[in-house]
């Protein structure tokens, strides 16, 4: 039987727990395609589970977000062939993208543009799909003012995107460090730190702020409703869960936008030059405990990707 390299762990832990080894090589069942994994983004919430946030079978693979060309398509898969170029996220239950090889619903997938490079279409699925949850769970509109912490993270970065293209003023609430990138982006950057709310509604237009999207937590929920003066229906944490028995606020991200149909959208987008998912840094597969170290820091500016 063929064997892979992937990613496993058999117990939970700090990122040394992570093992690069061989597996048995998937095949597909029906619905599903084997793709050759090209590039995996990777994701703080996979922290989370490796950490034993999340409990389930172990050992585990990790990770679903992916790009790669279709190799294999199991019974009644009709909408891709061998060597179609792909992108999109294995089923959410099955954290198996790390890998050389890697099984993904066909529904979970769609096509990769020519032009669209495999470290941006591998890291699209779980950023993109929360930032365009997060900016639509906040209902942004042409001259709204929205706040946005870690606004140059994985997430973040598109979120800024996302919601200059509704038409809001974004204020970017990032380190010095992404200032330019912000400005460079059509937001306003607000550094964190002391006076933070003080210096949001000065830079705000008009010192009104009618959105706060949270992609950082450690207060972000209480600094937005408390001293900003945001109505709880118009805040979005992914992060801060336990605001969320404190504050009616909302708390959507990447599974409800988890659609082929929302990374068809990201894509073309991206395609069309008008979206632009910054790649912090990439890792052989081998390296993945060091990737994971480079993430749990929290001072990337984009996505950080695996390639197998």
């Amino acid at each position: 039987m063929p064997t892979i390299k992937a990613v496993q762990f058999d117990d939970y832990g700090d990122v040394d727990v992570l093992q690069v080894r061989s597996v048995p090589r998937p095949s597909p069942k029906a619905g599903e395609v084997l793709l050759q994994v090209k590039a995996a983004g990777i994701n703080p919430g996979e922290t989370v589970v490796r950490r034993g946030g999340m409990p389930g079978k172990l050992p585990s693979g990790q990770g679903v977000d992916l790009a790669g060309v279709v190799t294999e398509v199991g019974a009644g898969v009709e909408s891709f062939q061998v060597g179609d170029e792909v992108l999109g996220f294995c089923a959410l239950n099955a954290r198996a993208s790390q890998a050389e090889f890697a099984i993904a619903p066909a529904d979970n997938l769609t096509a990769k543009p020519s032009t669209v490079s495999w470290d941006v279409a591998g890291a699209l699925f779980t950023a993109g799909a929360t930032a365009y949850a997060a900016v639509r769970a906040v209902g942004l509109a042409p001259r709204d003012v929205v706040a946005i912490s870690a606004a140059t993270g994985g997430v973040g970065t598109i979120a800024v995107q996302l919601a200059k293209r509704a038409g809001a003023t974004v204020l970017g609430i990032a380190g010095p460090s992404g200032n330019d990138w912000l400005t460079g982006h059509g937001a306003i950057p607000v550094n964190y730190g002391p006076t933070l709310a003080d210096r949001l509604k000065a830079a705000a237009p008009g010192g009104r702020i009618d959105a706060f999207l949270d992609f950082f937590g450690t207060g972000y929920v209480q600094l937005a409703i408390h001293d900003l003066g945001v109505q709880p229906a118009r805040v979005n944490t992914t992060i801060d869960l336990a605001a969320l028995t404190a504050f009616p606020v909302k708390a959507h991200g990447n599974l409800h936008a988890a659609r082929a149909s929302v990374m068809a959208e990201l894509v073309q987008l991206i395609a069309a030059g008008e979206l632009e998912i910054p790649i912090a840094a990439t890792y052989p597969l081998d390296q993945v405990r060091d990737a994971f170290r480079a993430l749990e820091q929290r001072h990337t500016r984009g996505k950080i990707v695996l390639r197998p």
